[in-house]
């Protein structure tokens, strides 16, 4: 398998990376998020002891919940509003989305049935069944479902997206640069459809595009070992080795066992405990 495929398949910073340097922390972001997080679940933790039979409220809880990456406590959230409100079409697309994270596609296409029942125009069920039907390999079902999302939502940057990796797949890559440049123009902080889009440019040899969008990426996710790697294929094709050794150190430094990442590296001829310019 090729060097942009692996890429593909695994999907103000420092100036410089030495490969075997520890990654700098990021313990404040991740205990400010934490924060965020634990006060939004306190506060409608105490909405629920006034109010125990809002749906509305475990629907709230079960998303942060979600967000926070507790799953089972998700589950129990959306459950829960579901058994005081049967036609909580919300409440199944989330509960759908729970499940697709936890790879049980069956109930998430259940989930996401039910909701696309009681609400045929609810557009994240779209883009939420047609993740599913794309996993599942239904690609004519995924594109109706988010073609279908987008007409209910033209502003859903999460619906260009996911259509815009249908194309990937299939590689109709311009067709996906197209979906992708749309997602970033609605959302541009979410570093995602820059690498998605940067894989579409390598793919047919636009590497100066590449570079570009990944340079974004990786200011906007920089722990992201997938978005590094993927920056130094495109500086390995500028033939700017060094700022490509800089981008697979930095990779290899958040996830030392990555192997696109360390076969990269040892290409361009990286050498362990050197330095090598990011930017």
């Amino acid at each position: 398998m090729g060097t942009l495929a692996l890429l593909a398949t695994a999907l103000a910073l420092a100036g410089c990376a030495t490969l075997g340097n520890p990654p700098a922390s990021d313990a404040g972001v991740g205990d400010a998020l934490l924060a965020t997080s634990q006060a939004n679940l306190t506060s409608l933790g105490e909405v629920i002891v006034k109010h125990p039979d809002d749906p509305q409220a475990y629907n709230m809880r079960g998303t942060v919940y979600g967000e926070a990456g507790r799953n089972d406590q998700a589950l129990a959230d959306f459950n829960k509003a579901i058994s005081l409100d049967r036609n909580y079409a919300q409440a199944y697309a989330n509960r759908a989305l729970i499940y697709r994270k936890t790879n049980q596609l069956d109930l998430a296409l259940t989930d996401d049935d039910k909701a696309l029942t009681i609400n045929a125009d609810y557009a994240p069920a779209y883009v939420g069944r047609g993740i599913v039907y794309r996993q599942q390999g239904h690609a004519a079902r995924a594109l109706n479902d988010f073609d279908k999302a987008i007409a209910l939502k033209p502003d859903n940057a999460d619906a260009y997206y996911n259509r815009g990796l249908l194309y990937q797949s299939r590689q109709e890559h311009q067709f996906a640069i197209d979906d992708f440049s749309t997602a970033v123009g609605l959302e541009n902080d979410n570093a995602e459809p820059w690498i998605a889009r940067a894989l579409s440019y390598l793919a047919i040899g636009d590497d100066k595009s590449a570079a570009s969008d990944l340079d974004e990426a990786v200011q906007l996710d920089p722990q992201n070992a997938r978005a590094w790697t993927s920056r130094g294929l495109a500086y390995e094709r500028l033939g700017q080795n060094d700022k490509a050794a800089g981008s697979y150190a930095k990779a290899l430094n958040i996830s030392n066992k990555y192997a696109p990442a360390k076969v990269g590296f040892e290409r361009v001829g990286g050498k362990v405990g050197q330095t090598y310019p990011t930017f």
